[in-house]
């Protein structure tokens, strides 16, 4: 008998659109992965099983099963994105527990396409922390357990990891899906202001979120992007020669990176190379006003969402973030600052047609329980880990983080790539190359 767990979202697709495969069997497949893997990993705050195998079914009796796109393929959804039927709790206590009474469009274009919901995936409280842990449940890396699988779409990134689904929804507000992909060995881009609808939260963070897909290949990430855009993504029919800068260095005075990150970089610079394109050392002109930048932002987009909630019921890293950023709101709604870095950037990516750094600085931090510590220690454990990422919510272009080399344990480094506005085919082709030329291992050996 075929097993389709550890497929590709395309391979799963394709079989079942030519009946190789039913809907039912493929979903079912991934729900008993689920039930056998998941106490040890900690993706699923719920898991749907009767609900998606019904809805399997609902799939492979639709009249137009052979067009689909993600025909029968089991997708998981971050917690803070409706899912008809269930409760949407961004991983809180003060949230209520509600069911939806519809889809958020995002995850609507995925059922239009034929994909099955299996579950809803933990997040951090209101998805504020580069950790994921907290009331609903904790998300481990699946190729580390000991270490978190990062934040905030830290359970939808577990779950690709682990094979418990070939691809995951997620968002990104300050590296939201990149931190976790980069943890966890998987693809992710967080697309350019307007590719994919938003309608995270109350606003968006001002504009910096962006839904996006996590998958183990670029293809997958190309499938369900152009999905998620309900535009196709198609590679350049003639990609050229690109001129990379490489940047090895952090954006945030005092915070280094690690040697298994720069070696990653160096790595993917070498390969880039090989495949003929022009790569140079680069530093972009971050400003020295970036890490007051971040915080703002970051602290106020979690004001907005806090309003409305129990402090309460919060517990108190995220209800001292939403304190602090409640000062911010104003300045913060004038967009000044990310307009002065978009046209302080400009120049650098005129010359440069993209930018290759380091995905993150370090590995992630220990798996504990980061809810219940200080506000302080956990804004410094999150920036000195993630410095990298930021930046590109502030400016709104393209940004996505790949796989490359591995950590002494053996868990996966990964690189970061920016293009400018509209350049998502061109930054998902230079990452298919790198695939080509260094494939990396798909899923965690958890087995």
């Amino acid at each position: 008998m075929t097993s389709w767990v550890g497929r590709t979202a395309a391979e799963i697709a394709a079989a079942v659109r030519e009946k190789r495969a039913t809907p039912r069997e493929v979903v079912a497949e991934h729900l008993a992965r689920i039930e056998r893997l998941d106490g040890r990993v900690g993706a699923f705050r719920v898991v749907r099983g009767e609900a998606a195998l019904a809805e399997a079914d609902e799939v492979g009796s639709r009249g137009d099963l052979a067009e689909l796109p993600l025909a029968g393929v089991p997708v998981a959804v971050k917690d803070n994105l409706a899912v008809r039927g269930e409760s949407n709790r961004v991983g809180s206590a003060a949230t209520p527990d509600t069911p939806a009474d519809h889809d958020h469009i995002t995850v609507a274009r995925l059922r239009a396409a034929g994909a099955v919901v299996v579950g809803l995936t933990n997040v951090p409280e209101l998805c504020v922390f580069g950790t994921t842990e907290g009331v609903h449940g904790t998300a481990r890396n699946p190729w580390d357990t000991s270490r978190t699988a990062g934040g905030s779409s830290g359970g939808s990134a577990a779950a690709v990891a682990a094979g418990m689904v070939p691809i995951a929804l997620g968002n990104d507000g300050m590296g939201s899906l990149r931190i976790p992909a980069a943890n966890c060995g998987l693809v992710t881009i967080k697309p350019g202001t307007g590719v994919v609808p938003a309608g995270i939260g109350d606003g968006d963070w001002f504009g910096m979120s962006e839904n996006g897909p996590l998958a183990t290949t670029v293809e997958d990430a190309r499938l369900m992007l152009s999905v998620l855009a309900d535009t196709e993504v198609v590679w350049p029919e003639d990609p050229g020669t690109h001129r990379i800068a490489v940047s090895l260095r952090s954006p945030l005075a005092g915070v280094a990176v690690s040697g298994p990150y720069t070696a990653a970089a160096r790595e993917a610079a070498a390969l880039l190379m090989k495949a003929g394109h022009q790569v140079r050392r680069a530093d972009p002109p971050y400003p020295m006003s970036l890490a007051v930048t971040s915080l703002t932002h970051w602290t106020a987009g979690t004001a907005v969402d806090a309003q409305a909630l129990d402090p309460r019921q919060l517990t108190r890293r995220t209800r001292v973030h939403a304190t602090v950023g409640r000062r911010f709101v104003n300045r913060v709604r004038v967009g000044e600052s990310r307009e002065q870095l978009r046209r302080r950037m400009e120049p650098f990516f005129a010359e440069h047609d993209v930018l290759l750094t380091p995905a993150l600085a370090r590995r992630s931090p220990k798996s504990e329980a980061w809810h219940e510590r200080g506000w302080l220690r956990n804004v410094m454990a999150n920036t000195n880990y993630s410095p990298l990422t930021p930046p590109w919510n502030l400016t709104g272009w393209p940004a996505m983080a790949i796989p490359c080399g591995t950590l002494p344990s053996g868990a996966p480094t990964a690189v970061q790539l920016v293009g400018r506005p509209g350049s998502e085919a061109q930054l998902l082709a230079l990452a298919e190359r790198i695939e080509e030329l260094r494939p990396w291992r798909r899923t965690a050996p958890l087995d």
